[in-house]
């Protein structure tokens, strides 16, 4: 779960799936002149649709912390219970689509890892020593992904994690923060022919616009609704009632629309 306390006073929640959904609409519309289309294209548009599934368990019951706030995913404990659940979405999806199943499988073990250090900008977490079960689940999964990874072209698999964690930025740019800052994404893969990938830049123009340099869709602009709750009440008495008030708040969706840089 994505949360964010605004300045005006709501809690703004958007669930790990629905900003999933962004990013699959990204990797569904990647690719013109300049970026390659991806490839295996369906598997990687499924993987980023679901790349966050193994949050879908604690998204039917969102908690408070020991300061009464409902956590944003970062800070959400990764107890036994939702290592679990990270590993059956890998699993989940495997058994739908192998190619899929790897690359979610590889984005969950890759976050506790800098993202495999793929990603230059935004500089990666630094989560110092990781705890011993941590390390457990990722050594554990990583022996999973083996076999899997071994059926496929190993540097075609490299770009296409590196592209996942593209897309999932892009939509964690526009989910995380009330208000859009300038950044850059580098590097960007531009496709499959070895050629170093480039920095994109994000720069916002108001109304929820945002230009990307160099732009990579195969649209002239490209809007994403993204599906969020707008909690009016912040202070709960406990987890029974904040779940209430959030299953009663409507869903709302805000648009973000994705255009070349003039």
């Amino acid at each position: 779960m994505i949360v964010r306390y605004e300045g005006d006073g709501t809690i703004v929640m958007i669930t790990q799936s629905d900003h999933a959904l962004a990013s699959g609409l990204f990797a569904a519309h990647w690719g013109n002149d300049i970026f390659e289309k991806p490839r295996p294209y369906t598997s990687l548009v499924r993987a980023a649709m679901f790349h966050d599934r193994g949050w879908i368990r604690y998204e039917t019951m969102p908690m408070l912390d020991a300061q009464g706030k409902t956590p944003s995913y970062r800070q959400v404990p990764n107890s036994p219970e939702q290592l679990k659940a990270f590993e059956w979405a890998g699993d989940w999806l495997g058994e739908i689509d192998p190619y899929a199943g790897l690359m979610i499988a590889k984005h969950r073990t890759g976050l506790w890892q800098g993202r495999y250090g793929v990603i230059t900008n935004p500089p990666a977490i630094q989560r110092g020593e990781l705890p011993p079960h941590i390390k457990a689940f990722i050594a554990h999964n990583e022996d999973k992904q083996q076999p899997t990874a071994a059926k496929f072209d190993a540097k075609e698999l490299a770009t296409n994690y590196n592209l996942l964690q593209v897309w999932d930025m892009i939509s964690l740019y526009i989910c995380q923060s009330e208000k859009l800052a300038s950044d850059v994404i580098d590097p960007v893969p531009i496709g499959y022919a070895g050629k170093p990938g480039v920095g994109m830049t994000l720069t916002p123009l108001g109304n929820n616009t945002v230009a990307l340099d160099p732009y990579p869709f195969d649209e002239p602009s490209l809007t994403a609704n993204i599906i969020h709750r707008r909690l009016t009440q912040t202070k709960f008495k406990n987890e029974d009632e904040l779940q209430a008030v959030y299953f009663r708040t409507p869903p709302q969706t805000m648009a973000f629309t994705f255009v070349p840089k003039h």
